[in-house]
Order: C-alpha cells, then sequence, then structure tokens
C-alpha cells in the first residue's frame, strides 16, 4: 500500500487518511516523558534483579550492547516516522512494504504484546504491594486492572499529562538513587559507606563471573527491559507536532540508557555488591534496605509501583489503537473503528482490557511464577515488531535511493548497515531464547500464534472476496 492509498475511504479496506478521527492532543513535553518512561519499567526495576543475579557486572555491559541496538531501531523507526506518521505506525509500514499479511500479523502481534505487557506489569505491581501488605497478589492485580481501565476512558490530553507526571516520578526516583550512590561512594554515609566501591564491579568473580554465556543468556531479560521505547510510533496520529517532536524523543535514547540503566546499575553494584542480589526481588528496594535506609526502600518500592501502572497504562493506550488501524484496513472488526466524542477508542481498549484480566488468574495459579511466566511471551511478541521495523526501513531506503519514494527528513546513520545489525543481534537473543528452558515455552508459542493469525487472515479475506462478488 502506497502513501496515497492510505488517503481511501474507510469503506473500502484501507486505512483512513493520516491520524484522522484522531485528536491531536499530545504536547511536545508529554511526547518526550512517554518516550522516556516507556523505557523505564518493569524490566529495570524488577527483570535486573533476576539479571544481576545471572550476570553480575557483566549485565552493565549487556545493556549497553543492547542500548545501542535499540538506538538504531529508534533511529529506522524515526525515519519511516517523518517519510509517514500514522498512528498505526508499524503494521502500516508492514503493508506497504511488505504486504497486506504482514501488516496484518505485526497489528495483532503488537497487541498481543501489549496484552501480555498489561498483565506483566500488573503482575509486577501486585508484587510491589507485598511489600507493604500481606495481601494476595491477584486481589490487588484486579484493583489495578479497574482502576486503570477507567484511567483510559478520558481524552488523550488528560492521558498525556498523567503519563507525563508518572514519568516524572521514574525519571527523579533514578536520579535521585545515582545522586545518593554517588554520596555514599564519595562521602561514606549510610550502613554500604565503609564497604562501597568501584571494585564490587569486578572483585567478586570478576567482571563476568558467570562467563560470557551467562551475560548472553541475559540477552532477552534486557531486550525486555527496552521494550515499549517504540510507543512514540503510536502516538504519530496523536502529536500536535510530529516533525518536530518525535525526532527531537528519539534522539533522547542514548542519554536515556546510558543515565538509567548504564549509570545506574553501575552505581548501585558499586554500593552493594551483585552476590547480595535476588531473582524477583527489585535491586533499587534491596540497594536501600542494604544501606540501612529503610524510608528509601519503601519510597522506591512506591516508585517502581508507579512505573508498573504507567507502563500498563500505556498498554492500555496502543492497544485500542492498533485495534482501530486494523479495523480501518479490513483486519479487524468493524466496532473497533468507533471514537468516543473525545477521540478515544473505547470498544477496543474495552477488549483489550478484559483480557488483561488472564493475569488476575494467573496472579492466582502461580503467585511466586507469574512474571517470569509472561516476560518470555511479551518479550517475543514485541520483538516482531522491532524486527518489521527495521525490515520496513531496509526496503523504505532502497526505494528512497531509487527516487520510487521522497527522501525522509530525518535518515538514520549509517543505515542500512545499521538496521542490518539490528536485524542479526534480535536473531541472536531469539536463539539465546531456545536455549534457556523458561524462555522457549514463548518460542512454542510463536508458531501456535503464527497459525491463528493465518487462519484468521485466510477468513477475512474470504469473506473480503465474497462482499465484493455481491456488491458487484
Amino acid at each position: 500500500m502506497t502513501s496515497l492509498q492510505v488517503e481511501k475511504d474507510q469503506s473500502g479496506n484501507a486505512a483512513a487518511a493520516d491520524g484522522e478521527g484522531y485528536h491531536r492532543g499530545l504536547g511536545a513535553r508529554q511526547i518526550q516523558m512517554i518516550a522516556i518512561g516507556g523505557a523505564i519499567g518493569t524490566g529495570l526495576f524488577l527483570g535486573a534483579g533476576k539479571a544481576i543475579s545471572k550476570a553480575g557486572p557483566s549485565l552493565i555491559l549487556a545493556y549497553a550492547v543492547a542500548g545501542l541496538v535499540i538506538f538504531f531501531i529508534m533511529r529506522a523507526l524515526g525515519e519511516l516516522l517523518m517519510y509517514r506518521p500514522v498512528s498505526g505506525s508499524f503494521s502500516e509500514y508492514a503493508r506497504e512494504f511488505i504486504g497486506p499479511f504482514a501488516g496484518f500479523v505485526t497489528g495483532w502481534t503488537y497487541w498481543l504484546f501489549w496484552v501480555v505487557t498489561g498483565i506483566t506489569e500488573v503482575t509486577a505491581a501486585a508484587t510491589y504491594m507485598t511489600y507493604w501488605w500481606n495481601i494476595p497478589q491477584w486481589i490487588s492485580a484486579l484493583a489495578f486492572t479497574i482502576i486503570l481501565y477507567g484511567a483510559n476512558l478520558i481524552s488523550v490530553k488528560l492521558f498525556g499529562e498523567l503519563e507525563f507526571w508518572f514519568s516524572m516520578v521514574k525519571v527523579t526516583a533514578i536520579i535521585g538513587m545515582i545522586l545518593i550512590c554517588a554520596g555514599i561512594l564519595t562521602l561514606g554515609f549510610s550502613d554500604a559507606g565503609d564497604t562501597a566501591s568501584v571494585t564490587h564491579l569486578w572483585a567478586d568473580g570478576g567482571f563476568f563471573p558467570k562467563g560470557i554465556g551467562g551475560t548472553l543468556m541475559t540477552l532477552q531479560i534486557v531486550m525486555f527491559a527496552f521494550l515499549a521505547v517504540e510507543l512514540v510510533g503510536v502516538t504519530a496520529g496523536e502529536s500536535k507536532d510530529p516533525e518536530k517532536t518525535l525526532p527531537k524523543a528519539i534522539n533522547t535514547v542514548p542519554w536515556r540508557i546510558a543515565v538509567f540503566y548504564v549509570g545506574a546499575l553501575i552505581m548501585i553494584l558499586s554500593v552493594v555488591p551483585w552476590t547480595e542480589f535476588q531473582p524477583g526481588v527489585s535491586p533499587f528496594v534491596a540497594a536501600f534496605e542494604k544501606m540501612g535506609l529503610g524510608i528509601g526502600a519503601a519510597i522506591v518500592n512506591f516508585v517502581v509501583l508507579t512505573a508498573a501502572l504507567s507502563s500498563c497504562n500505556s498498554g492500555m493506550y496502543s492497544t485500542g489503537r492498533m485495534l482501530r488501524d486494523l479495523a480501518l484496513n479490513g483486519q479487524g472488526p468493524k466496532l473497533f473503528t468507533r471514537l468516543t466524542a473525545s477521540g478515544t477508542p473505547l470498544i477496543g481498549t474495552t477488549f483489550s482490557a478484559a483480557l488483561m484480566l488472564v493475569g488476575v488468574w494467573i496472579n492466582y495459579q502461580w503467585p511466586g511464577e507469574a512474571f517470569e511466566k509472561v516476560v518470555s511471551f511479551a518479550t517475543i511478541s514485541g520483538m516482531w515488531a522491532w524486527i518489521m521495523i527495521l525490515v520496513c526501513h531496509i526496503r523504505y531506503r532502497v526505494k528512497a535511493e531509487r527516487g520510487e519514494l521522497p527522501a525522509s527528513s530525518f535518515k538514520a546513520p549509517g543505515a542500512p548497515w545499521t538496521s542490518a545489525f539490528a536485524l542479526c543481534f534480535i536473531g541472536m537473543v531469539i536463539m539465546m531464547m531456545a536455549l534457556d528452558e523458561g524462555a522457549r515455552v514463548s518460542l512454542y508459542g510463536a508458531p501456535v500464534w503464527g497459525v491463528i493469525l493465518g487462519v484468521a487472515y485466510q477468513v477475512l479475506k474470504g469473506r473480503a472476496s465474497r462482499d465484493e462478488t455481491v456488491r458487484s
């Protein structure tokens, strides 16, 4: 599908005009904080605990290398967005540069990613609640799902404002943690002051205490932490000035990763030896407890609770938009095209929130294993969007260089080689997942999901052909 075809009426099975029906209520500061906050969530605050126990200090290097790959992916997405900013984003580009079926698979898979991520985040939030109260995780998960669903019945402008302040809390907390750790290292206050030292980064078994293999096996956890940075692509149809706000947001990726991931881990692992961190426990909360700053641990636990709820809130936002894009292209039920007066895809959001209630059941059945069980599903479905971004970007570059398509105003440096490198890196991560018994279940599920999508697509295609025959 070309950019001209996108302007077709939705009565034909093509997407509506870019941003049609949505309210452009997201300003520059909101887009910036959504982009920053999208990368700061459960993967860093909770998942890093397990990753530290598996890789030790070398996890810092894993985050740095993976962060570079994420930057390549985001610059590829940025070039596509400046070529044509659309709310459907990844699935729209897949339709144009690969084919209708690719768009269908990408749209539904990205929707699945956010549904599963919503389950993951609400699971993490329920885990954090046990820090204060000994209540069943499923009760907290149910309450949070209902509350966040209610929050998504508001206008996009208010959604953006809420996400701005959610993200501000997360950013402030991490910067505060870094400053406190820096103070402990230089001034020696708190219970950890006498033992805090950067030598912890290599003293306990070296920088690679579990070997290079141990570091590689954490890559799926590391990549999961970065999932959602591409959310800025979904906001394209509701941004006030996408040509200016989106490139600025994307260009913040390097320093975001340097400060919030690499910087924070260097500080934490310098103050507290990596051997003292345990899977399933937030390293931020554990670090404050080791320092003897009990109130600090409670504050950080509140912050990470906010981070999880913020990410789940973003998930509910994106699922409704993705379902509407699919419906506008005749690849989903038409009822998902409906918008409220405030421009909210209410039916799609409601449908997605209802499925997120599966997380309540998971927390009821396996309260101690819920997070790990859903992380691998979220990782593989989220990475599919990255793969499509990179493939579409490479194909776009070829056509643009031939003069078949207009050049983007925001070219990715080093492309298309950087996109090819990122594809190879993602392939390596998938191979590592195949070797990990806990993560392998997602690879078993991927073919099943592919078969379901293949059958559904043929059914929709057959129905469209019959409708066309009746009309003629």
